[in-house]
């Protein structure tokens, strides 16, 4: 089946393997954090910080909402993290305690509802929040003019700078502009974990 009419994101399409999108939206919590964690840092930084923060629970799993709230500040910075990223992580951690996110609600809404309620948190913006839709909650059409290895890779292949033109250019690739993130990505050999 081709998705895409447009010839260069068509070509993309057969030059890689088609991404393989997962509904893990029962691991929001899990999934925003981590997002924190990830912030302004390279990815084997990320992961090395991520593990720590997890070793820190004894069960060596993700730990519950409540347990990372009544985690120890200092224990936490310990991890490696920053003293605004532990205030961020706690701060998602009580968005699911206090139901300001409910993950039965959230599949329900539509991308810019989830949007609008991620970026209540402290420590979400909108490039998080579309990204969490992407590769956390499998939404088919998300576009992220945000995202600086979109624009780079649309300069590139497009040969467009305009940000107003880039979203332009995107709505040819409704409603699979998730897909076509996942291409674009891949043209820059920079491949996001799915």
């Amino acid at each position: 089946m081709k998705l895409f009419t447009d010839p260069i994101m068509h070509a993309l399409s057969i030059k890689y393997p088609a991404p393989q999108f997962e509904d893990r939206s029962a691991m929001l919590m899990q999934s925003l954090i981590k997002s924190i964690i990830s912030q302004q840092l390279s990815v084997k930084a990320a992961d090395t910080i991520y593990k720590r923060f997890v070793d820190l629970f004894s069960s060596n799993t993700f730990p519950g909402a409540k347990v990372i709230l009544a985690m120890d500040d200092e224990m936490i910075r310990s991890a490696g993290l920053s003293y605004a990223k532990i205030t961020y992580v706690k701060s998602v951690a009580n968005a699911f305690v206090s139901d300001l996110i409910d993950i039965e609600k959230v599949r329900k809404q539509s991308d810019e509802e989830v949007i609008t309620e991620l970026t209540q948190i402290k420590g979400i913006g909108r490039w998080t929040a579309e990204m969490i839709l992407i590769f956390t909650l499998q939404r088919p059409d998300v576009f992220s003019i945000g995202d600086l290895g979109l624009r780079n890779a649309i300069i590139k292949l497009y040969g467009i700078t305009d940000q107003k033109e880039m979203v332009k250019l995107s709505e040819n690739w409704k409603p699979y502009r998730s897909t076509a993130c996942w291409y674009l990505w891949r043209s820059l050999e920079n491949t996001p974990k799915v």
